[in-house]
Formats: C-alpha cells, sequence, structure tokens
C-alpha cells in the first residue's frame, strides 16, 4: 500500500503510518487484503472527470466502503442476538382451531369389559370433534435467561462502538490515500519542473559544445542527467495512477471513473491541543475503547447467567378454547392453567463448564481491555511524536528548497562563467531533487499524523476535515 520514496525521510513517515497498519484487522483466510482498502463499486463511470473534495472522499467512503458496510452487518446481527434473548422472556401466545372426524377401538386401547347380557361395542364412530382454542405460555422467572438479555444489550452498546471506530478507521484510510494521491501529483510537478531545467541545461550544453565553449563529455553528462529526469517522472506519474486507483478502491468510486482532486491541503499548525487533554479525551470518547468495556460488561453477565443455571426457575402455561362434537353448535368453554417450579437437584458437570468458559472469556476480555488503553496510549503519544517533528521538517525542508534553488543558480552561473564544470550544476539538481522530495514527503507525514492523531483520540469522522485545514 505504501510505496518507499527516494529520500531517507521516508524512514520518518513509515513511523506516521504505523498506527494505520495496525489499526487494520488482519484479513481472513479467503480474503488478500483488509475490508478497509476495499469497497462497493457503486453508480456509474462518466465521461467527465470528476472534482473530488476531501469531504466528498469521506462521505463515499462511509457509504461504500467495504470495511463499514461489514461492520454495519454485525452491529444488526447483534441486534438479532438481543431479540433472540429477549424472546426467551416473553410471552408467548397461539391461537389454534382444529376439527377431527375420529373412530376409537376401545379393546385396542385397553377398554376390555365383558358385561353379562350387555353388547358393549369395541368400534366407537366415527363422530366429529370441533375445537378453537388459545395457547399462552410464560418463563415468570428465569435468572439465567434474565442476565443473558442483558449481556446481549451490552453485546449490541459494544457492537455499536465499534461500528463507530470502524468508521474513524475509514476516514483514516481515505485520509491517507487522498494525502498519498496529493504527495504523488506534488511529486509529478516537481519532477516535471526539474526535467525542464534539465532539458534547458542540456540545450545550452549542446549549444556551447558546438561553440567549443565546454567539452563533450559536458553534454553526456547532461543528457544523462535528462534522461534521469524523464525516468523519475514517467516513474512519478505510475504511481500517481496507481494510488489513485487505491483511492477509487476505498470511497467505492464507479470502475473506470476518472477524477482528479479538488483540495489540496497545505501545511496548516494544529490547535492547542495537549498530550494530556488528547490522552483523557481518548480514554472518554474512543469508541473502540468504549467498546471493549461493554464487552467487559457484558461477559461479566454471561458468568452470572451460567452461575444461575442452578437456580429454581417459574413458568406458567395456559389455554382457553371453546370443544365441542360434533360442530360448534353444541360446544362449551374449557380451559386449563399450570404453574411449574422447576427446583434443579443434579445436572451433571454443564453448569461448572459454562462457568469455567464464561470466567475464561471474562478474564480474556479484561485482558484485552488493558491492552487497549494501553495501546491508545502509544497511538496518541505517537501521533504527538510525529506531528510535532514532522512540523519541523517541514519547515526544515521548506528551507532546503530555498538553499537548493539558489545553488543551482549559482551553479548554473558559474558555468556559464566557464568557472565550474557541468558536473557541478548536476549535482545542485540532484541536491533539488533530493529537497523537494523531502518536503513533499514531510508535508504528508505532516498532514497523516494529524489525522492520525485524529483516529487515536477518536474523533477522526467528525474533526478530519478541522484537523487538516479542509472544508
Amino acid at each position: 500500500m505504501f510505496r518507499k520514496l527516494n529520500s531517507r525521510f521516508f524512514v520518518s513517515t513509515l513511523s506516521a503510518v504505523a498506527t494505520l497498519l495496525m489499526a487494520f484487522p488482519a484479513p481472513g483466510a479467503g480474503q488478500g487484503q483488509s475490508p478497509f482498502l476495499g469497497s462497493v463499486p457503486t453508480g456509474k463511470a462518466t465521461e467527465t472527470p470528476l472534482d473530488l473534495s476531501l469531504k466528498d472522499a469521506f462521505d463515499r467512503a462511509l457509504k461504500y466502503n467495504l470495511g463499514v458496510i461489514e461492520s454495519g452487518q454485525n452491529t444488526r446481527a447483534a441486534h438479532a442476538v438481543r431479540l433472540r434473548r429477549l424472546n426467551a422472556m416473553l410471552p408467548n401466545l397461539s391461537a389454534r382451531v382444529s376439527g377431527t372426524i375420529q373412530q376409537i377401538n376401545l379393546r385396542a386401547s385397553g377398554f376390555n369389559l365383558n358385561v353379562p347380557g350387555v353388547s358393549i361395542p369395541t368400534m366407537v364412530g366415527p363422530f366429529g370433534v370441533a375445537d378453537a382454542r388459545a395457547y399462552l405460555s410464560q418463563e415468570i422467572f428465569n435468572w439465567s435467561d434474565i442476565n443473558n438479555w442483558k449481556a446481549s444489550m451490552e453485546s449490541e452498546t459494544a457492537s455499536q462502538y465499534s461500528f463507530k471506530s470502524d468508521r474513524d478507521l475509514v476516514v483514516l484510510a481515505t485520509g491517507n490515500a487522498y494525502l498519498l494521491v496529493i504527495s504523488d501529483g506534488a511529486t509529478v510537478d516537481s519532477t516535471r519542473a526539474q526535467l525542464k531545467t534539465a532539458q534547458t541545461l542540456h540545450q545550452q550544453d549542446v549549444d556551447q559544445n558546438k561553440g567549443g565553449v565546454i567539452a563533450g563529455i559536458d553534454v553526456l553528462r547532461a543528457r544523462v542527467e535528462l534522461q534521469t529526469q524523464q525516468q523519475r517522472l514517467i516513474a512519478a506519474e505510475n504511481q500517481l495512477a496507481i494510488d489513485k486507483l487505491a483511492l477509487a478502491r476505498v470511497i467505492g468510486l464507479p470502475t473506470g471513473q476518472e477524477f482528479q482532486l479538488s483540495d489540496s491541503v497545505p501545511y496548516a499548525a494544529l490547535g492547542d491541543l495537549t498530550l494530556e487533554q488528547a490522552l483523557h479525551q481518548a480514554l472518554t470518547t474512543r469508541p473502540d475503547y468504549l467498546s471493549a468495556r461493554a464487552q467487559v460488561r457484558a461477559a461479566e453477565l454471561s458468568s452470572q447467567s451460567a452461575a444461575a443455571e442452578n437456580y429454581p426457575t417459574l413458568s406458567t402455561a395456559a389455554n382457553y378454547g371453546d370443544i365441542g362434537s360434533p360442530n360448534f353448535r353444541t360446544s362449551h368453554g374449557t380451559f386449563a392453567f399450570a404453574t411449574t417450579l422447576n427446583i434443579p437437584i443434579f445436572q451433571g458437570s454443564q453448569v461448572r463448564a459454562d462457568k469455567l468458559q464464561a470466567d475464561a472469556a471474562l478474564h480474556q476480555r479484561k485482558a484485552e481491555l488493558a491492552d487497549l488503553g494501553g495501546r491508545i496510549d502509544d497511538q496518541v503519544r505517537t501521533a504527538f511524536f510525529n506531528l510535532k517533528s514532522s512540523s519541523e521538517l517541514v519547515t526544515v525542508s521548506q528551507s532546503n528548497i530555498d538553499l537548493a534553488n539558489q545553488t543551482l543558480t549559482q551553479a548554473q552561473d558559474r558555468l556559464s562563467a566557464g568557472v565550474a564544470d557541468h558536473l557541478e550544476v548536476v549535482q545542485a539538481q540532484e541536491s533539488l531533487a533530493t529537497a523537494n522530495q523531502s518536503y513533499i514527503a514531510s508535508l504528508y507525514a505532516f498532514n497523516l499524523a494529524k489525522i492520525s492523531l485524529a483516529q487515536a483520540i477518536g474523533i477522526a469522522e467528525h474533526s478530519a476535515l478541522q484537523y487538516l485545514g479542509a472544508r
């Protein structure tokens, strides 16, 4: 996903995107990449290139990104589990109307009565029975079911928080892809400018060589530098095209849709946010941390539910209807009502096994919560470190570009005056190329650090545009 830039500064950039790589879940056995890097392409491609702003990219990603779609379906599945657990405590009411015709063999049913002088038939019927009846059953008290229902409520809450966290990850992935395309565009523009300079110098050297001012080796050096810049431009344009495809995949653009970015996301300092404020806000508002806490509560209730399997349960069942033979003209109302108290005495090792499994899950959820708290602290601090260092590097890189431009101008003047050879100009050109690339990489890392900080705090969806200084 991330390529190596021709600059040592990219080592620092890698640390800035480490949060993004760690945040994405590992792909499944049948999946080649994280779902947050895929989408459901929606719409029909148009011949006119689309102007894509950062806000438009976020909006599309939050609708069509595969990761957020799957997370939304997981939330629906958690809601279905809660409804299923709730159903165990709700009354079950049904009605039935039946009509039967039957004939009974009394002897086969065990009725074999012999009365002297009396003829008792062995077959009765056929006769009809009509019955209309309503049935009601209700679990009055079952502490295990109650705790299971409460646990499913907490699980649904955890799933909803996970959905919000996944939306922040989608914003982070989209922001990174958008910033990469901006960085690629800047690299292409810089390389084109360097190529134009190389073409001018090459033509100048050719003319001077024809006039006998410089040697042929200087023309060769200029030609090598010109072709080097041509190679760089080809590679830069190819990388731009590839990263535009990746951005289109993340946000679900129609297949084959051409687009151009309408936001440049220039350098803009972040507000006065301290590290302590960011850490406190992260543990208060970050959705995945709130989800982990809800999962701990769900595990606690599941453990209580397992223990409650040994508790008595109380249930009731009733029915009322109208029955008659052969039809409802001779019917009469009948009813039945029963209350059952079930007292478990011996259930083997089932309850013990359920309790052991629930306790193991509870300890696992608590450990995961503690680990996530430490990971959040690490992510927030890392984002702050990256933000500070990349901001300073942007300033230094800007200064280096100015110095490199001055060096190139002086080298060209010295070459024109005949006091320097073309090697000095080539070295100045390479220094300018390195300075431009370092600035592009540092600006990309700075903006990525800002959006990574927003995700680490848990406010990426609502504050990413503000953090990046976009509308």
